[in-house]
């Protein structure tokens, strides 16, 4: 059975595509998900961050971008975003705690992205974890 780990592993890769202009891509997002192996239970907590993500987009997009420091929105990397922007969702949408979805993001950002990646997106998410508790 999928640990949420993977399920938040494969909901990124769907995050990264849709990203990329594949906008259909929640039409092949059980194929994929069947693909790395996340059924069940997993998959429809996989499917609802994936949906959930892309239906509040707009918003998180707009929190995202006040929570960022010397840094321009459009030059962040893809990957990148699609992480911190599930972590929005998580910490602002579906009230997780904070503290296991940015341990969760930065383990995605050291599997999925560049060295620098963990901190960054650490640093977002906090800041936005702290917005939403204020």
């Amino acid at each position: 059975m999928a640990t949420r780990h993977q399920a938040r592993t494969a909901v990124v890769g769907l995050l990264y595509a849709y990203d990329l202009g594949n906008e259909n891509i929640s039409k092949f997002s059980d194929e994929i998900l069947e693909e790395d192996k996340i059924r069940n239970k997993q998959r429809e907590f996989s499917n609802s961050l994936f949906t959930g993500t892309i239906e509040h987009l707009e918003f998180l997009d707009k929190e995202i971008k006040e929570h960022l420091t010397e840094w321009d929105y459009d030059d962040i990397g893809k990957v990148e975003k699609a992480i911190i922007r599930l972590g929005a969702y998580e910490i602002i949408i579906a009230k997780t705690d904070k503290a296991i979805i940015i341990n969760e993001s930065v383990e995605l950002a050291k599997k999925l992205a560049d060295d620098k990646s963990p901190n960054f997106i650490n640093g977002v998410l906090d800041a936005i974890g702290k917005n939403k508790n204020a």
